[in-house]
């Protein structure tokens, strides 16, 4: 790309009407072109919005995040200004501008000396030709994370990345970038504190993480946006989990997600394309009969884009429509995967060929981009099998028509009874920054008024990545608008998540290095509030998983907050229909494969409250080993900030993977707390040792049993039954056809070896209906501490919201532990027995 740097100097400041102690206008006395205003202002105590921008540099019109209301909840701002320069405490935080020559942002802890943001002297905030650049000082030490989805490690710091979207089937996840999502939200990390940068727009751009170095600038960091000015957050906290949270407070909590949507989803892109020797239909059926045979639970399969190939032709996939050939009756089929209690998600793409019989409908309607003849914005387009395409067009989704289409569309595929949509390749790779838009679509209404240049670049291709998941959210809530719309988007910008409820790490490929880096993927994933996020299980491409790397997978995919086996195998026999991964494929490793599955189930009522926390707090279900052990200095190494093979899932259980072919034994880094006493960990597997916290650990893991599963020492796991379950209240036609009822509840529980010296742990979990757009909550806190003789017990039900429809609770002791159970509040706890797993388990009555 072109460099045309300018760095505007001369700025004096603009008189202010309101907020005077709390922000600062300044402008520059540019002469060559329009002046460039630059703003500062608190937002929040913790929370500062920059802006710079000019005539010919706007502000994004549409950016991902409405501006907030100014509110410091009462904190005090001290301010002093000298010449070219002005300072603000804020509630702890001082951030100072300095605009000697170009405005310097530096922002630290109230008495520190260090800071933790500092902007580049001399060339903080430059004009490039109709874009901007913002330079930082690089500190190579910290931790740097984020970017929505970028390639591992974890680790982004002293690499380059794209702030762009695009279809990378079959990705190398160590060296493919960009990926699928457009996130620009970069946080540093450190012991001493975090700094999150978030810019708003849409458009393409830059980030180099300290990758590139100047003898005159030294390390430096740089934002580098294609077009338009610049607007963006510093959000300051102790860490990263303050940041993630303010971040929510600014863009929107994850919203919530159905509790089925935590259950296996199938897939496979092979049932939909079949023709012969079974019909489509028939062959998804007999699926659903199997997983029934083998005792795998299910609770949704995703519908592959060959339900809408045209049956003449050219045979390329039409959206919304149905091939009639391979679904002859799509209502009664829905019906009957429904009696096997199986949503079903529809894959929907937002282009048109130019076979699709309602191309020239939305050519008349203007519901396509338009290129400079002012004509439809053509382009090659996948279509079909490998790699096979044909012309046609992306839809535009400021066109008012073309969002009503969409809407519209969405309701006739919910109409026959499917349950969800899978927003798939909406990634937006169009080809001209020119090309322009409709524009009156009334979600767009207030930006259009800001008069601003109509293009793709500076508008930005991924505000239609965003406006899509509105259409397709805003459809199923019209429809039933009690329960929870669920959108499964495979891009997303910080907008989409307000209305996607989930999202995976695109077509990756089989391998045990893939299986090992997507950790670090869904780590900056769930910190960019992708909350709701997983990956194909065993490999959407390449060649087919031997036994132990799909077990391996499938152990490790279960404790990840989203959890799917999809795939399209290319077949050299046949690359349109492909080979599938099935759960039950290896008869050797079935049984495995049921047992994680079904543990997996069992595990909802934790992996769901986790879901619940995060639409509650914004805490990713899926977290990095020093989440929460920040003042542990190992988990500043590299090898812990790499992400890759090991995480927290949830606040009790610590994960640790196996990476390679024929290894039995994983190292795992066991965090430490500061101040209180550490009571370390336990195995959860055989041999069931008690381990000490701040070491790194040998754990047996035969692939053929666990990868290496270490619960915290205090923490406790709600479980329920191993099978696909109904909450009561949930009336949905796959729910009412499951027989089992959610009736039962347990907590293990891991106190330690002997006694805790008085210390009481606590864990409290979450319930609702699992379905309700509004619901009420039920809150549960279990509390225990320990002698050498028993382990008291208190449990505390707040039901006020939601009654389950269990009452009894189990305490389920680790393996080996054989105390007594006993209440500290007098309730009646009985010896129930040892369990399948030789545990002991007591029953608090209700």
């Amino acid at each position: 790309m072109p460099q045309k740097e300018s760095c505007p100097k001369g700025y004096s400041q603009v008189p202010q009407a309101t907020n005077q102690e709390s922000s600062l206008h300044i402008r520059s006395s540019t002469k060559s072109k329009s002046a460039f205003d630059f703003t500062f202002e608190a937002v929040r105590p913790n929370l500062f919005r920059a802006t710079f921008s000019s005539i010919d540099h706007p502000i994004p019109p549409y950016p991902s995040v409405t501006k907030p209301e100014t509110n410091l909840q009462g904190a005090n701002v001290f301010a002093k200004e000298g010449a070219s320069s002005k300072t603000m405490d804020v509630a702890g935080v001082t951030a100072s501008v300095d605009w000697k020559y170009s405005p310097v942002v530096k922002l630290s802890w109230t008495g520190s000396e260090k800071p933790l943001h500092e902007d580049l002297p001399l060339r903080s905030y430059v004009a490039d030709g109709e874009g901007v650049a913002n330079y930082s000082v690089h500190d190579r030490e910290c931790l740097h994370v984020g970017l929505g989805e970028k390639a591992a490690p974890m680790d982004l710091s002293g690499r380059q990345f794209q702030l762009s979207a695009t279809d990378s089937f079959g990705y190398d996840v160590y060296n493919t970038d960009p990926l699928y999502k457009h996130i620009p939200l970069l946080i540093k990390a450190s012991a001493e504190g975090c700094v999150a940068i978030f810019s708003t727009t849409h458009g393409r751009g830059l980030w180099s993480v300290g990758a590139e170095i100047d003898g005159l600038w030294g390390h430096f960091k740089v934002y580098r946006q294609d077009y338009g000015g610049l607007e963006q957050y510093y959000i300051v906290g102790r860490t990263i989990k303050d940041v993630v949270r303010s971040y929510a407070e600014l863009v929107g909590f994850p919203i919530l997600v159905p509790r089925w949507a935590y259950g296996y989803i199938s897939g496979g892109y092979k049932y939909t394309m079949l023709d012969e020797p079974q019909k489509a239909h028939l062959a998804l059926l007999e699926f659903a009969e199997k997983l029934k045979h083998h005792g795998i639970p299910c609770s949704a399969h995703q519908m592959s884009s060959g339900y809408s190939i045209a049956e003449t032709e050219p045979k390329v996939r039409n959206v919304f429509t149905w091939n009639r050939e391979r679904f002859p009756d799509p209502q009664d089929w829905i019906a009957k995967m429904h009696q096997y209690g199986i949503r079903l998600l529809t894959n929907i793409k937002p282009f048109l060929l130019a076979s699709h019989p309602d191309f020239q409908k939305l050519v008349d309607a203007g519901g396509f981009f338009k290129d400079a003849e002012k004509e439809p914005g053509y382009m090659r387009l996948w279509s079909a099998g490998g790699a096979t395409g044909g012309d046609g067009a992306h839809i535009d989704f400021t066109s008012a028509e073309a969002f009503k289409w969409w809407y519209d569309g969405v309701q006739s595929l919910k109409k026959v009874g499917i349950d969800g949509m899978w927003n798939d390749n909406n990634e937006y790779t169009l080809p001209d920054d020119d090309w322009t838009m409709a524009l009156n679509e009334p979600t767009v209404a207030d930006a259009v008024a800001s008069n601003v240049k109509n293009s793709v670049g500076l508008w930005g291709r991924a505000l239609h990545t965003e406006l899509m998941g509105k259409s397709s959210h805003d459809a199923l809530r019209d429809m039933e608008p009690k329960l929870r719309p669920f959108v499964l988007t495979r891009s997303a910008t910080a907008g989409t998540l307000r209305y996607a409820a989930s999202s995976w790490s695109g077509d990756n490929v089989t391998s045990w290095e893939n299986m090992k880096g997507a950790n670090a993927l869904s780590l900056n994933a769930g910190m960019s509030l992708l909350q709701c996020e997983g990956h194909d299980i065993g490999g959407f491409e390449g060649p087919q998983p031997s036994p132990e790397l799909l077990l391996r997978w499938i152990q490790l995919g279960c404790h990840a907050p989203r959890f799917a086996i999809n795939c399209f195998k290319t077949s050299p026999k046949d690359s349109s229909v492909g080979d599938v991964i099935e759960p039950f494929m290896y008869p050797e490793i079935t049984p495995q494969v049921r047992a994680t599955i079904k543990r997996r189930y069992e595990m909802l009522p934790y992996i769901y409250s986790l879901g619940l926390e995060s639409h509650k707090f914004a805490t990713p279900p899926q977290r990095w080993t020093g989440w929460g052990y920040e003042s542990d200095p190992e988990v500043w190494t590299k090898a812990l900030k790499a992400g890759e093979e090991q995480f927290w899932f949830g606040e009790t259980v610590l994960v640790g993977g196996v990476y390679k072919t024929g290894i039995d034994v994983a190292n795992v880094y066991l965090p430490r707390k500061s101040g209180a006493f550490d009571y370390g960990y336990v195995n959860m597997n055989a041999p069931y040792q008690y381990l000490a916290s701040g070491q790194w650990a040998e754990i047996s893991s035969e692939w053929q049993k666990s990868i290496a599963l270490i619960a915290r020492v205090g923490g406790a796991i709600p479980v329920g039954k191993s099978v696909h379950t109904r909450v009561p209240g949930d009336e949905t036609a796959a729910s009412v056809a499951v027989q089992e009822i959610d009736d039962y509840r347990g907590v293990e529980v891991f106190p330690p070896k002997g006694t805790s010296h008085g210390t009481v742990f606590s864990t409290t979990w979450y319930e609702d209906d699992g379905i309700s757009v509004q619901p009420g909550t039920a809150v549960y806190t279990v509390s225990y501490s320990s002698t050498d003789e028993k382990v008291l017990v208190k449990f505390e039900r707040d039901e006020a919201g939601f009654t389950p429809a269990w009452k009894d609770l189990d305490i389920i002791l680790h393996n080996g532990d054989e105390r007594r159970v006993v209440s500290s509040t007098g309730d009646e706890i009985v010896l129930k027995g040892t369990d399948s797993r030789g545990r002991v388990v007591y029953t608090l009555k209700a």
